[in-house]
């Protein structure tokens, strides 16, 4: 097997596309309307995917975490630190929650987050040169 994707369930369709096409400038062509999406950044596939869809399509009801949540989260990187300052205050300036300013780990990184309208959690982070497979 190979790994195609990552994708996540969301409860408000129209809030989460915009926030990830305005907000953080994923592509995505779906109206507002649709129960799903499926776009590609960078090579990797992202679905967003209706939870009542979901749940109807697999006869099944799951439970939500609501508010900020510390299951998973999306990384975006940068190629500089000053990108992760820039990029970081761009997000919150145009309604992304702030969880942490950005700042120089440990081991070498300069990280931040942000949260989605429905509290996933994504990190912008580099380690100060481009980006490496």
């Amino acid at each position: 097997m190979r790994l195609d994707g990552f994708g996540i369930f969301v409860n408000d369709m129209p809030s989460m596309i915009r926030f990830y096409r305005d907000v953080l400038g994923f592509e995505i062509k779906e109206n507002e309307d649709t129960s799903n999406v499926y776009l590609v950044k960078d090579g990797t596939l992202f679905l967003m995917y209706g939870r009542n869809d979901f749940e109807k399509m697999t006869n099944r009801k799951y439970e939500y975490i609501k508010g900020l949540n510390g299951h998973s989260e999306i990384a975006l990187y940068v190629d500089t630190f000053e990108e992760v300052d820039i990029e970081f205050a761009n997000a919150v300036s145009k309604g992304a929650v702030p969880v942490l300013a950005p700042e120089n780990e440990p081991w070498g990184q300069r990280t931040c987050y942000i949260a989605d309208p429905e509290g996933n959690l994504i990190e912008i982070g580099s380690f100060n040169r481009p980006f490496e497979h």
